[in-house]
């Protein structure tokens, strides 16, 4: 028997994929830790949907609705959409690997941008297909780079707007320029997992295209300004037809109760999501304005978290300001992974937190500064 059929084996291929790592959220020896690693909003949860949450406790021997009926209804009165043409997921993540699965085949590319989602290029290496990058300008996604990627092999692309873990965003203007141009056999994936934080008048979360083409679909989420990450639950908005393919191979209850009735009750509560806005806008300008005085580049974001880059100086580096805010139980998230080694990026916290990590920073600096004088 030949080593290669002595035990069940993966297809080629899957081995070759490099596990999705999420940030840290610990800091060893250290009493207070403040995670600003993973973009989770610092006012939590709405009350209300932690109360429709704790109300399913008496009932878990029940499956949940197969469909996420009331969810889907709940999420299409509040944007005026088909309830029909929504289909939710445990996570948007969930979502991004059916549309994979459904429409990539051995042989397919998919195109996703140089600092991307790092779940795209292992969904679409997990579908078989070869995954394609598109260089970005000023870390951010460019339309005609994209294009430039696009053969006929190409079956989907995908677009973070606005982008994890750079926090730039394409204006709805380029982006209906980049569908414009795409052949109509290729999927255009609109990954809005950030769009409630964003309050520029050029943008928008792709919506109007995924209610208008053939070949668009947007994908949200509950897991950021709604702060329901530890539900897991995601939603798309398409047409009929990518709905119907995802239906078909989704998991039967792929959306728990206690998601479904927590998503219900946080999307109805409009006061705490305005009140979570308010409080990235402030802050988002404030931790841009302060760490840029401090000598460090902060890439402009428009969503919940900033990324910070630091000199490639012996003891100056991302890795080292990463171990010493680490020390101080300040968990940021390191991006190597997405090709930003000299970056690290911080999740918008709490005033405390914000403060803190300004301060640390400083003398950060300052202490590298002396240490090369």
């Amino acid at each position: 028997m030949s080593a290669s059929s002595a035990r069940p084996a993966p297809r080629p291929g899957i081995l070759d994929i490099s596990a999705y790592v999420p940030g840290k959220s610990e800091a060893p020896g250290v009493t207070k830790v403040y995670k600003l690693s993973s973009n989770e909003t610092p006012l939590g949860p709405s009350p209300k949907a932690v109360a429709a949450y704790r109300a399913l406790a008496d009932h878990l021997e029940a499956y949940p609705d197969g469909g996420s009926s009331r969810l889907r209804q709940a999420i299409a009165q509040r944007y005026g959409l088909d309830p029909a043409r929504i289909v939710c997921g445990s996570g948007s993540d969930e979502i991004l690997s059916l549309l994979a699965s459904a429409y990539i085949a051995p042989g397919d590319e998919g195109i996703f941008t140089t600092h991307g989602f790092l779940v795209y290029r292992i969904n679409i290496l997990g579908a078989g297909g070869t995954p394609v990058v598109a260089e970005e300008k000023n870390f951010t996604a460019d339309v005609d780079a994209i294009l430039a990627k696009v053969t006929p092999r190409t079956k989907i692309v995908f677009l973070a707007n606005p982008n994890n873990p750079t926090g730039t965003y394409v204006p709805f203007e380029e982006v209906k320029r980049l569908h414009a141009a795409l052949p109509p056999h290729v999927l255009l994936v609109i990954d809005s997992a950030y769009a409630e934080y964003v309050t520029r008048n050029d943008y928008s979360a792709g919506l109007e295209l995924a209610a208008q083409y053939d070949n668009v679909v947007m994908t949200r989420t509950f897991s950021k300004i709604y702060g329901l990450a530890a539900l897991r639950i995601g939603w798309c908005y398409g047409p009929a037809h990518v709905c119907d393919a995802l239906n078909r191979i989704r998991g039967p209850f792929n959306v728990n109760a206690a998601a479904i009735e927590a998503g219900v009750a946080a999307m109805e509560d409009a006061a705490h999501v305005e009140k979570s806005i308010a409080h990235n806008t402030k802050w988002l300008a404030w931790l841009t304005q302060e760490i840029a005085k401090l000598g460090l580049e902060v890439v402009p974001s428009v969503g919940n978290f900033v990324l910070i880059r630091f000199p490639k100086t012996p003891g100056g580096t991302a890795a080292d300001a990463d171990g010493f805010l680490t020390g101080r139980g300040l968990v940021l998230r390191a991006v190597g992974a997405y090709g930003l080694p000299d970056c690290l990026r911080m999740t918008v916290g709490t005033e405390e937190a914000n403060r803190l990590v300004v301060n640390a920073l400083a003398e950060f600096v300052s202490m590298r500064e002396k240490q090369r004088a």
